[in-house]
C-alpha cells in the first residue's frame, strides 16, 4: 500500500527554497513515502534522481514546478505536472515516465536517453535537442501534443520523437525553423506542416510498421494527458511523415572526375618512354644458371585479374571469354558469362554503363573491347540444368537482378529455390522501370525465362509481411531479402505534396497506364533514374522537360546526351525552395514554371516484413561482411536493399548470396569473395597493337574482337616467349584436360629476363632470386 505526502511550496506567504523543498523530499523518503504531492511556486529539480529504499514505484504530482522538472529522472519514477512547466523538463531523462498535462518550456527531453515524455501542448526551442539511445535500454521517447519552437531535435542521435500537431494547422512549420540540425539517428513522426528543414534529414512517407507503432501507442498519449477526444482529429496515417536522418554516404556525396577523364589526362612521370620502362637496370657479372642467377622467370597465368574483371562488380573474366572465342570453342565462350550472370544482353548488353569498358587497356591504344556486343551474344543461350534436387530450400523474396541472379546460381547447385514477387511481374527495376528505349523487352523476357528452364519456382502477387515471413522462416532452410529499394525519397520542402514521384511514374508507363503530365515538366534529381524520368515524361507528351540537381549531374554522359537530343534541359547547381501550382522555385528566388514535378533522388527499401530487432536505428537492416543478418543466420540481404548500385552490382551481390548459402549449408565458412589484384598497366605490352579509328572497329564483326583484345593477365598462347628465349629454356606442355602452360627449364634459363620482355598479355615475371645468392 503506498504511502503519501502533500509538501506545500508557500508557507505563511512565504516561497520556501529549493534546498528546503528537496530536503524535505528527501527526508520522506527515507520513511517509506513512496507518493508525494507538491504544490509548488517555482521550485527546481522536482523528481530527479530519486529512488525508494524498498524498491517501490515512486509517484509525484506537481503543482507550479521551476526548471527541470524530472530532470535525471530514474527508472521506476511516474512524475505528473498539472498544467504547465518551464524549460528543462525531462534533462538527461534515465528512465522516468513524466506528464505534463499543459506547455513545456525551452530544451524539453534535452539530452533525454530513456523513459518517456508526455507533453500536453507544446514546447519551446531547442527541445528534444541530443537525445540519444543506448541499446542496453529502452528507447527514450518525447510526445508532443501541439508543437515545437525553433532548433528542435539538433544533434539527435537516437530514439523517438512524436509531434502531433494538433489544432496548429494553420502554422507555417510545427516544427519551427532550422530544426533537426546535425540529426544523425533516432525517428521523429510529425503531422502538419514542416518548414527550412536541416539539409542533415530527409522526410518520407510512413511504412506500416511506422503507422503500427503510432496506431497502437497515440490513444496511450492521450491518456496520459487526459485528451482522448483528441484522437479523430490525429489518427489520420496520410496527415503524418517521418523524418530521418542521412546517411553519412548521403551527406558526404562528392561529384568525382570521370576515370576516363582522369586516364587520358593523366601525365607520364619519367618522361616519353616512362610507361613502357619496367627494368631495374641491374646487371650481372657472370652468365649462370639454376640457384645462381640473380633473376628466374614464373609463368603465372591467370595471377592477375584483367582490369575488366577487376572493374566488374559481377567478376565477369571477359579475357576467359575472348580466349576460348580464340580457340574456336564459340558455344563453351557465350555459356562462360552463364556461370557469373543470367542477364549477359540484357544487363551487360543495354542497361550496364560497363565499368569494364572504362579500364580496358586497349584505351591506351585506341578503343576499348565492345564488352557490352558481347553480351549481346549470349542472349539466345540456353542455361545449364541441375537435374538432381538437394534437401535444402531457398526463399527468395524480390524477383529484381539480385534476386533472379541468386536464384539462378542456387538452382544450378541442385537446391529447391522459390521466388517471391510482390509484383504481377518478374523482373523487378529491369522490368518496371528502365524505359523499353534502354532495354529490349523480348531480349529480358527470355533471359527471365532461362532463370525459370532452371527449374526455379516462381509465385506472383505475393506480398510477404511480417507473418508471411515467420511461415518461410518455418519452411524454408535460407531466406534471401532481394527486396530492392523501392520506396522512393521525397524532398522535405513545402508543397511536397505536389510531387510526383519518380518511381512510381516510370513502374506506371511499364505497365502501360499512360500517367498524365503537363506541358511543361521539372524533373528533381539528374542521375541515370532521372534520365530515364525525362525520356519517359516526353513519351506521355510533354513539350518541354528541365531536370534540376544539387550538385554535377550523376547519370552516365549517354543518358544525359539522350535527354538531351529529346530536348531536355539540364541545370545545376539548383536548390529547390518549395513546389507551388506554377512550378519549382529555387533557393536563389528563381521560378522554373511546371504544370508537372516529378522527383527522382533516390529510393530506400523497405523491410515492413522484419522486426524492430533487425534494424539499427536508421532503419538499416544489421548484416555482416557476408551480407549475412546478425540476429537470423538464415537470412542473407543483397543488392540494392542494403545500399543503392547498378544492375551489375546485384548481379555480384545475388551470385555471393548464393555462394555463400551452398557454404553454409555445407557446413564450411563464408567468404568475401575477393578478387585477384589487378595486373599493373605496364606489364601488358601496347606497342605490338596498331591502332584502328572508331569507324573501322564499329564495323567489325563482335567475333573480331580476338583481335583487338589485350588478354591481360591471361596466356594468349602465341608462342613468343618459347620462339625468342636464347637458350632454349622455354617449354610449352599440353595437358590432358585441353589446358596447357609454358614451363621453364632452370637447368637452361639464365635469367635474361627475354621471355618477360616479349611476352603481350604480362604472364612471365622475373623474381629475384639475390637472396638464395646471399645465404650461399
Amino acid at each position: 500500500m503506498s504511502k503519501k505526502i502533500y509538501i506545500e511550496g508557500i508557507r505563511n506567504g512565504k516561497r520556501i527554497s529549493t534546498q528546503t523543498l528537496l530536503q524535505e523530499i528527501y527526508q520522506a523518503l527515507d520513511k517509506g513515502i513512496n507518493e508525494i504531492v507538491v504544490d509548488g511556486c517555482g521550485q527546481h529539480d522536482i523528481g530527479g534522481p530519486l529512488w525508494s529504499k524498498d524498491g517501490k514505484p515512486l509517484k509525484f504530482v506537481v503543482k507550479n514546478p521551476g526548471q527541470r522538472v524530472g530532470s535525471m529522472g530514474m527508472q521506476g519514477t511516474t512524475i505528473i505536472v498539472d498544467g504547465p512547466a518551464p524549460a528543462d523538463v525531462g534533462w538527461l531523462n534515465a528512465g522516468a515516465e513524466i506528464i505534463v498535462k499543459g506547455d513545456g518550456g525551452d530544451t524539453t527531453a534535452h539530452c533525454a536517453a530513456t523513459g518517456k515524455i508526455f507533453i500536453g501542448g507544446r514546447v519551446g526551442t531547442r527541445s528534444g535537442a541530443m537525445m540519444k539511445y543506448d541499446p542496453k535500454f529502452p528507447r527514450p521517447e518525447f510526445w508532443v501534443l501541439k508543437n515545437t519552437g525553433s532548433f528542435s531535435f539538433e544533434f539527435m542521435g537516437g530514439g523517438i520523437a512524436v509531434v502531433c500537431g494538433y489544432d496548429c494547422e494553420d502554422m507555417d512549420s510545427v516544427l519551427g525553423y532550422r530544426s533537426c540540425v546535425g540529426m544523425v539517428g533516432g525517428t521523429i513522426y510529425v503531422r502538419g506542416n514542416v518548414k527550412d528543414l536541416s539539409d542533415d534529414v530527409w522526410l518520407m512517407d510512413l511504412t506500416d510498421d511506422d503507422w503500427e507503432f503510432l496506431d497502437k501507442n497515440l490513444p496511450i498519449f492521450l491518456e496520459k494527458i487526459e485528451r482522448p477526444g483528441a484522437l479523430g482529429k490525429i489518427s489520420k496515417r496520410k496527415d503524418w511523415k517521418k523524418i530521418v536522418a542521412k546517411t553519412y554516404e548521403e551527406r558526404t556525396t562528392k561529384s568525382l572526375m570521370a576515370i576516363n577523364e582522369f586516364r587520358k589526362n593523366k601525365w607520364v612521370e619519367g618522361g616519353i618512354f616512362g610507361d613502357l620502362l619496367y627494368d631495374n637496370y641491374e646487371v650481372a657479372e657472370f652468365v649462370e644458371r639454376k640457384d645462381l642467377r640473380l633473376r628466374y622467370p614464373e609463368w603465372l597465368n591467370a595471377n592477375y585479374s584483367a582490369p575488366c574483371e577487376y572493374n566488374c562488380p559481377t567478376y565477369i573474366p571477359t579475357q576467359k571469354r575472348i580466349s576460348l572465342l580464340r580457340q574456336d570453342k564459340v558455344k563453351e565462350a557465350l555459356e562462360l558469362v552463364l556461370d557469373y550472370s543470367p542477364f549477359p544482353a540484357s544487363v551487360c548488353g543495354q542497361v550496364c554503363p560497363n565499368l569494364c569498358m572504362d579500364e580496358c587497356t586497349r584505351l591506351y591504344v585506341d578503343l576499348p573491347v565492345r564488352i557490352k556486343e558481347l553480351g549481346l551474344l549470349s542472349a539466345e543461350i540456353k542455361a545449364k540444368k541441375c537435374e538432381t534436387t538437394k534437401d535444402e530450400k531457398v526463399a527468395v523474396i524480390g524477383s529484381g537482378a539480385s534476386g533472379l541472379a541468386c536464384a539462378y546460381q542456387l538452382r544450378l547447385m541442385g537446391y529447391h529455390v522459390e521466388v517471391f514477387e510482390k509484383d504481377s511481374v518478374l523482373g523487378g527495376k529491369l522490368m518496371q522501370v528502365i524505359p523499353e528505349e534502354r532495354l529490349d523487352r523480348k531480349i529480358l523476357e527470355t533471359e527471365i525465362q532461362r532463370v525459370l528452364d532452371t527449374g526455379v519456382v516462381a509465385h506472383t502477387n505475393v506480398n510477404v509481411d511480417k507473418k508471411k515471413l515467420r511461415e518461410l522462416d518455418k519452411e524454408f532452410d535460407a531466406i534471401v531479402l532481394a527486396v530492392g529499394a523501392h520506396n522512393p525519397i521525397v524532398l522535405p520542402v513545402e508543397g511536397s505534396e505536389r510531387l510526383v514521384k519518380g518511381l512510381d511514374f516510370l513502374k506506371a508507363i511499364n505497365k502501360g497506364e499512360k500517367p498524365k503530365v503537363g506541358k511543361n515538366v521539372v524533373v528533381i534529381g539528374a542521375g541515370n533514374a532521372g534520365m530515364d524520368v525525362v525520356i519517359g515524361a516526353y513519351e506521355m507528351g510533354a513539350e518541354k522537360v528541365v531536370a534540376i540537381d544539387i550538385q554535377k549531374p550523376a547519370a552516365f554522359e549517354k543518358e544525359i546526351e539522350h535527354a538531351k537530343k529529346l530536348g531536355a534541359e539540364i541545370l545545376w547547381p539548383c536548390f529547390t525552395e518549395k513546389i507551388t501550382d506554377k512550378g519549382v522555385v529555387l533557393k536563389d528566388g528563381t521560378l522554373i514554371p511546371a504544370d508537372t514535378v516529378i522527383v527522382s533522388i533516390g529510393d530506400r527499401p523497405d523491410f515492413s516484413m522484419l522486426e524492430r530487432e533487425y534494424l539499427d536505428e536508421k532503419g538499416r537492416v544489421l548484416i555482416n561482411e557476408y551480407l549475412q543478418s546478425t540476429v537470423n543466420p538464415k537470412i542473407f540481404v543483397p543488392g540494392d536493399a542494403i545500399k543503392l548500385g547498378l544492375f551489375t552490382h546485384a548481379l555480384g551481390d545475388g551470385r555471393k548470396v548464393a555462394l555463400n548459402i551452398d557454404r553454409m549449408f555445407k557446413g564450411i565458412a563464408l567468404s568475401k569473395f575477393e578478387k585477384a589484384p589487378k595486373i599493373p598497366q605496364d606489364k601488358v605490352k601496347n606497342e605490338y597493337y596498331h591502332p584502328m579509328n572508331a569507324q573501322a572497329v564499329s564495323k567489325m564483326q563482335t567475333e573480331d574482337e580476338t583481335k583487338r583484345c589485350m588478354s591481360c593477365g591471361f596466356c594468349r598462347d602465341c608462342h613468343f616467349c618459347e620462339e625468342v628465349c636464347p637458350e632454349q629454356a622455354i617449354s610449352r606442355i599440353e595437358k590432358s584436360d585441353g589446358n596447357f602452360e609454358y614451363l621453364s627449364d632452370s637447368n637452361k634459363c639464365i635469367g635474361c629476363g627475354i621471355c618477360a620482355g616479349v611476352c603481350p598479355c604480362g604472364i612471365w615475371v622475373m623474381r629475384d632470386n639475390i637472396e638464395k645468392y646471399i645465404e650461399s
